[in-house]
């Protein structure tokens, strides 16, 4: 606590509060790994250039998208941001958006939310967005949630095809009790349709589907639909790809109840890897239900048009304790950013992004297939999809060698993702470059073989 301007009798006060003796105690959930252990050498004050100079060279340390050909996603795209969005985001007056709870000095930033909203609700064939929330996994967990509130029951199914770390997100929020989590398996990178009804019962409150799913498939919406109508009157939560809406039905018109996902991909940089945004959608009956902010339209008393916060639970303010969901912030800067995207690429840009991306994904795919690569799953897929890798580490270690940020690692593979960005040359040269690794790779695993077997014998 070094930095910390409390002095060590505040400090003890806190702990003592909270059932605590010392500070390794407090921080006892964090990872060792990722504790600083040495002491920080005092260093003495550097003139602006010496900084600036200094600031530089870490900065060059990094490689970014513009530096690499980058096929990893799993949550985090590398999609093209139209330089208008990026030079008009970067005005102070964004930058510097007052809180509008005084909605007679901010009318610019609740109009860029409510029409924020009104796009999700047209992208999600839903009738009410929020103002965002978080990122795609507290979008989700915040959803399970509502579903369990909403029918008085705790079980929520998760598919394993779900996206880990979504998934982790709903365990943590499940500590409340209030919701009891079961996970339904997996059959060929999808929710196995033959065992999900023995998982449905008039106990469930809710049933995620993830669409793509974290394998980059496509799941069968329509029956596993069907299988929740006919058996429960479980809500259905869509985690869906904001991209992917623009080519393919909305959870809207499958008749889900919830949709939510992530709007990184729609005009936000990756920026190593935050901040992202949720986006959350429901149908009119859980209008009421809906976390977060909304923003409505009214008109003011000389009739123009005008905008305020509108059906907020004062609960996520002042009884805690009673709320559904104690999140009355947003996204604001990001949401403004989604906002001002898909004005300027509108619904022809949008689908040509997700057209450009799927296409790139299935030229990568015949090219592994010719290579003579397989696949764990054999479905739809919209931009990602698995391809078995002996050693996925050493393979990404290699491939950034030549400026290529590889797949994310799975145990037996790896998961590339594929958009617009992207060319045939450079999935040529990956292509061509895993086939040169997976030659090392068989050829290092053949000779330990030989000289375990020579081992053996001698």
């Amino acid at each position: 606590m070094r930095y910390t301007p409390n002095p060590n009798a505040v400090v003890k006060e806190m702990l003592t509060s909270v059932g605590l003796f010392t500070l390794d105690e407090l921080f006892s959930d964090v990872p060792n790994v990722i504790k600083e252990k040495c002491v920080l050498p005092e260093s003495y004050g550097m003139s602006e250039l010496s900084v600036r100079r200094q600031l530089d060279e870490l900065a060059f340390l990094n490689e970014t998208s513009d530096d690499c050909a980058i096929f990893l996603g799993a949550g985090c795209y590398d999609h093209y941001i139209p330089a208008a969005v990026s030079q008009l985001i970067a005005r102070s007056e964004f930058y510097t958006a007052y809180t509008p709870y005084q909605p007679e000095i901010s009318q610019g930033i609740l109009q860029s939310i409510f029409e924020y909203q009104t796009l999700i609700c047209n992208l999600t064939g839903m009738d009410i967005a929020n103002a965002s929330l978080y990122c795609g996994g507290s979008a989700l967990a915040q959803a399970c949630q509502v579903a369990a509130e909403v029918s008085k029951k705790r079980i929520i199914l998760l598919p394993k095809t779900l996206h880990p770390d979504y998934a982790q997100i709903v365990k943590t929020y499940s500590i409340s009790d209030q919701m009891e989590i079961r996970f339904i398996p997996e059959k060929n990178g999808q929710i196995d349709l033959e065992l999900l009804p023995a998982y449905l019962s008039s106990e469930v409150a809710g049933v995620v589907i993830q669409y793509p799913n974290f394998y980059g498939n496509l799941e069968a919406v329509a029956d596993i639909i069907q299988m929740v109508r006919e058996k429960t009157d479980a809500l259905v939560i869509m985690s869906v790809d904001p991209i992917v809406l623009s080519m393919l039905k909305s959870p809207g018109e499958w008749g889900a109840d919830i949709a939510v996902g992530d709007a990184q991909v729609l005009g936000n940089s990756m920026s190593f890897g935050g901040p992202h945004l949720g986006f959350m959608a429901v149908t009119h009956k859980l209008l009421r239900k809906i976390p977060g902010r909304l923003v409505g339209q009214t008109v003011d008393e000389n009739g123009k048009r005008s905008f305020v916060l509108t059906l907020q639970a004062r609960e996520q303010h002042i009884r805690r304790e009673k709320a559904n969901s104690n999140i009355c912030s947003n996204q604001a800067l990001n949401a403004l950013t989604v906002l001002m995207y898909l004005t300027f690429v509108g619904p022809f840009g949008l689908k040509q992004a997700a057209l450009s991306s799927h296409r790139m994904a299935q030229y990568a795919h015949s090219l592994f297939a010719e290579a003579g690569f397989t696949f764990p799953h054999n479905v739809p897929f919209f931009r990602e999809f698995v391809v078995n890798v002996a050693n996925p580490h050493f393979v990404n270690k290699k491939l950034l060698e030549y400026g290529i940020i590889g797949g994310y690692e799975l145990e037996k593979g790896l998961l590339f993702a594929f958009t617009e960005k992207r060319t045939r040359d450079e999935i040529d040269e990956l292509v061509e470059l895993m086939t040169t690794f997976s030659q090392e790779i068989s050829s290092t695993n053949k000779e330990q073989l030989n000289n375990e077997l020579k081992g053996e014998n001698e």
